[in-house]
């Protein structure tokens, strides 16, 4: 006997396993996901304050807080 004799009987079992791995899949992308319930982190922008002039330390050291 072959492998081609059991080929048929194990489709279910294959059909099966196929069907879990896809599964399993759909889960980790959904995990990876943002949440649907419309919970998004907002970042928060800090702008430079509009009467202040900007000079150049302040484009070239912008971590500076001084």
């Amino acid at each position: 006997m072959g492998i081609h004799y059991n080929y048929k009987s194990k489709r279910g079992e294959r059909a099966m396993a196929k069907a879990k791995k896809r599964k399993d899949k759909q889960a980790l992308r959904r995990s990876k996901r943002a949440p649907a319930n419309g919970e998004f982190s907002e970042k928060t922008l800090e702008y430079a304050d509009i009467n202040k002039v900007i000079t150049l330390d302040d484009l070239t050291n912008p971590d500076d807080k001084s």
